[in-house]
Parts: structure tokens; sequence; C-alpha cells
């Protein structure tokens, strides 16, 4: 029992979020819910797993009563190396909640996999919340989700943290309804990660132009895929497009082709609209 603390009323719940966070969309929704709950009065900490070192020490819940797991949104799931990095995990029987943000398309089975995997690894979700955000295709020309997430995501998400904080504390003993699946086979979807890179055919490099060598983009690359001095993706096996390595270079100099064309094509394939886009909600599961 040690090793799973309870929440008593007595006591100050501590929880943990952790995120993956690759263009800075999931770390601003991390940090509106981060105050919400303080405001509630629990003592929370982050866990950024972006960095391919920051997951390569094992993690040890035993200190805290809950956690909240945030991710974005890559081809329905989330990304394959959080998925395998959650997969190590010992949930230890505690209460855990997720949300992810996303680029305005496809969501499911997002809540429902990575439900799975935490309740394989002894984790009991007791909520889960998605929000809107800039597309990362938007570095590239595409403009989904520009101004996203705004001030009504950051409502729905101080809502989402009181809603499962009081779950937390066992105020409220619900769980969420069955999540959406998805007709697709894990073949089928393990395929559809490798779609960006049909879209994305120049992957992040400097195309010739000079830098300063600061090194930034190989110490954040969450993959280890980038060679600063070849001058861009040396390892195409290992990229996710997430695209984080031209998102904070502070020279602007790493850049992929341009995705500008794609965007019409995209919407019409997915039977969308910019306006049907721009009009989705942030949305919060119990």
């Amino acid at each position: 029992m040690a090793r799973n603390p309870k929440y008593r009323s007595d006591q100050m719940m501590k929880l943990l979020i952790v995120i993956f966070s690759a263009t800075g969309n999931t770390a601003k929704i991390a940090e509106v819910i981060h105050q919400e709950l303080k405001q509630l009065g629990a003592d929370v900490e982050e866990k950024d797993i972006t960095s391919y070192d920051d997951r390569k020490d094992p993690l040890d819940l035993t200190p805290y009563h809950a956690v909240i797991f945030g991710f974005p949104i890559h081809a329905r799931r989330a990304p394959r190396i959080v998925r395998e990095w959650l997969d190590t995990l010992d949930g230890q029987g505690k209460l855990c909640a997720t949300f992810f943000t996303y680029g305005g398309f496809t969501v499911h089975p997002t809540h429902f996999s990575t439900r799975e995997i935490l309740k394989n690894r002894g984790f009991d979700l007791v909520s889960s919340a998605e929000f809107l955000a800039k597309h990362t295709f938007n570095i590239g020309g595409w403009s989904a989700m520009e101004n996203r997430p705004n001030e009504s995501d950051f409502g729905i998400a101080r809502e989402f943290a009181k809603q499962t904080y009081k779950r937390f504390a066992g105020a409220d003993p619900g769980r969420p309804d069955e999540f959406d699946k998805t007709e697709l086979t894990q073949e089928e979807l393990d395929e559809g990660e490798k779609r960006p890179f049909l879209a994305i055919t120049q992957l992040p490099s400097r195309m010739g132009a000079d830098c300063s060598m600061c090194m930034i983009c190989e110490e954040l690359c969450p993959t280890h895929a980038m060679n600063a001095e070849m001058g861009g993706v040396s390892e195409k096996e290992k990229c996710i497009a997430c695209l984080r390595c031209i998102d904070n270079c502070p020279e602007d100099v790493l850049s992929i082709n341009d995705l500008s064309s794609i965007w019409p094509l995209a919407l019409d394939m997915l039977k969308e609209t910019e306006e049907s886009v721009r009009n989705k909600s942030s949305k919060i599961y119990l």
C-alpha cells in the first residue's frame, strides 16, 4: 500500500503532469491545467518527456497520488515513442487522466488506445480531453487551427482540471463512457504513421543555409534523428515529423518542403472545409 498512497481529505494531493510537447501546444494546455490544480490546493509537478534523454531513466510514480498524461495526436494515436515509453511504466493501481492536442482532423482511437496501454500498465483512467491546437504542418504552409489553443480552449482545460481533481479526490466516482474505437487494424494504424512522410518529401534541413552550429536542433530532437553538422535529419527511419527542430531553431534556417498545395487536398480527403475545421471545439470525456 505504501507504493500507492491514497488521498486523504486532510492532506495535500500530490499530482504529476507528464507531457510530450514538440511545438509547445501540449505544454500550453498543461500549464493551464497545472495552475488550476494549484488553485484547487494540489501540489503539482511536471515532467516533460519530449527530449530523448528525459525518457531514458525509469519514472518512479511512488510519491504521487495520481498522474495526468498530455500528448499530441499523431496519425490517430499518441506518438509511437510515447506509446513505447508508457509501456515501461508501473501504474501501481494509481488514478490517471489523459489529454491530447490536435490540429482539427482525426482524433479516434487515441483516447481508447492510450487508455488500453495505461490499463495494461496498472492505471485507472478517470477522465480524458482533447484540445484544438495549431497543426504541425502549419510550419510548412497549412492554415489549420491557427491561433489555437485560445481562451475558449483554456477555459475547457480549467474545467477539465476541476472535474479531474474531483475524481482524483474521490468526490466523483465516475469514469468516462466507452471511447470511440476504429475499424482499422493495428497494421493499418501502423501504416498510417508513415503518411506524413508522403507529404514531407524534404525532411527538416538547412538546405545549404549557414548557421552558428548552436546544436539546439540536435539536442532537442526526440529521437536523435537530427545531425546538426550534416545540416538536418540524417536518420530518416528515426524521424517522427514532429518538427520540433524547426520550431525551436533560433536562426530560422531549418525548413521542410512547401506543403501549402497539400492543404486543400487534405481537406477534401477528410471531407472537411476550412470553416468546419475552424468551428470545432475542445472536448472533455467524463
